[in-house]
């Protein structure tokens, strides 16, 4: 479908980019703003381990992760409007409940819930821009979404903050669950269905294993997806461990939201970079060229924290973190876009089944990279290099051993792949 053809089905191409952006940005907005947080958590809570605040962050990734499976099948056979609708509303539900948690157990099962909600949005966004957009352009849409998305992590660090100045982090649910129903009713009113209904496929439990074996055996995009993960793991690692290291190794107090506000500004700086180039230069190119600085970035950085015992100067360690996560902008979103570009027709099945390997893969990642916090920032920096290594394993898998290719046409999955599938009625 063209720019066009989203138009007469009611909403306008900026609008559409920025509600989209919008849903993704819940996902964000969930996670960013409790990195201030979790030394109050912690404290609140009576955690008898600091590192146990961080499952907070890793216990809503995870049920972000597995939630998308079941969201991508069922969007495929009933649209992506009322399976985004039921998803948001769980979001909601989960955020006003957890303000009432008593316990950390009770709170960590809200958080995962709040997660198995929000994966709808992820669903459903990334499904919506397929079913609108192809190849680059699909690249450079969802560049432009992600650039209005990493709004998210330069505010809602600084918003976590603010409230925890009145407040705990109790009151930071209650701002979740308000941007939540906003953006529910937003897309209530305004989002129309995208799918095709002659695209809607049976759901039946055929129907769904010949739809994951069709994704899982698809070279391309199955090693895109671990490659993705492993890059996933770091971001991840990364947003657990930011309080403790800027704020504890660093002795920035409550000021260092603005530090990690900045590489976000970053980040979203590359990503709009990437909306205006990839048509130009192409997906491989940016994307190997990044990652291959990700690699030399994060090797150096290894380099200098050990020659300095573990903890680098500030004025060394923030611009070698921004430098490093700038390449992220280029990297996620055409890594996606590459793995996704020949699963159109089944769009919302590929989308989950990217989505949980990438996010849960990640999630786990993350979770032990940040479990082994030890005051330093080695145990940061070495996962940043392992990972990033193996993500370039990852692409060669995929492109046969041929990095920075030209752009090659391919042709999106027929629905009839689908072994004994047929169009629902």
């Amino acid at each position: 479908m063209t720019t066009a053809n989203a138009k007469t089905r009611g909403l306008p191409h900026w609008e559409l980019v920025t509600l989209i952006a919008c849903l993704m940005a819940l996902n964000a907005a969930a996670i960013d703003i409790f990195i201030p947080a979790l030394t109050n958590i912690s404290q609140s809570l009576a955690l008898t381990n600091p590192n146990q605040a961080q499952f907070v962050i890793s216990s809503y990734v995870l049920g972000f992760g597995v939630a998308q499976i079941v969201y991508g099948t069922l969007s495929d056979r009933f649209g992506r409007r009322p399976v985004l609708l039921f998803g948001l509303g769980v979001y909601v539900l989960a955020s006003i409940a957890a303000i009432f948690s008593p316990t950390f157990g009770v709170l960590l099962f809200w958080r995962l819930m709040q997660g198995v909600g929000a994966a709808a949005t992820r669903v459903i966004a990334v499904s919506v821009v397929r079913d609108c957009f192809g190849g680059a352009r699909m690249a450079s849409v969802m560049s432009l979404v992600m650039m209005i998305f990493m709004a998210i992590p330069v505010v809602a660090p600084n918003i976590g903050q603010i409230v925890l100045l009145f407040g705990n982090w109790r009151e930071i649910f209650i701002f979740i669950a308000a941007f939540g129903t906003l953006v529910t009713l937003w897309a209530y009113v305004r989002l129309p269905e995208t799918q095709h209904p002659e695209d809607r496929l049976p759901l039946t439990a055929k129907h769904v294993t010949d739809a994951f074996r069709i994704v899982l055996t698809n070279q391309r995009a199955f090693a895109y997806t671990m490659s993705t993960a492993l890059i996933f793991g770091v971001l991840f690692a990364f947003i657990n461990q930011a309080e403790q290291i800027y704020a504890h190794v660093y002795d920035l107090g409550p000021a260092f939201t603005l530090y990690f506000s900045a590489g976000a500004i970053f980040m979203a700086a590359a990503s709009f970079s990437n909306s205006r180039l990839v048509e130009r230069f192409g997906m491989r190119r940016l994307s190997h060229g990044a990652l291959c600085l990700f690699i030399v970035f994060s090797a150096i950085h290894l380099g200098v924290a050990l020659a300095y015992g573990g903890v680098p100067p500030f004025a060394v360690f923030l611009p070698l973190t921004i430098l490093t996560f700038c390449m992220f902008g280029f990297i996620g979103t055409n890594f996606n876009a590459l793995a996704m570009d020949p699963l159109g027709h089944v769009a919302g099945t590929a989308s989950s089944v990217l989505g949980f390997m990438q996010t849960f893969g990640g999630g786990i990642l993350g979770a032990a990279i940040g479990y082994f916090y030890n005051g330093t920032v080695v145990p940061l920096l070495l996962g940043y290099v392992a990972l990033s290594i193996g993500s370039l394993g990852c692409v060669l898998v995929a492109e046969r051993g041929q990095l920075f290719g030209r752009e090659r046409k391919v042709e999106p999955l027929p629905a009839e792949a689908l072994v004994g599938a047929s169009p629902a009625e």
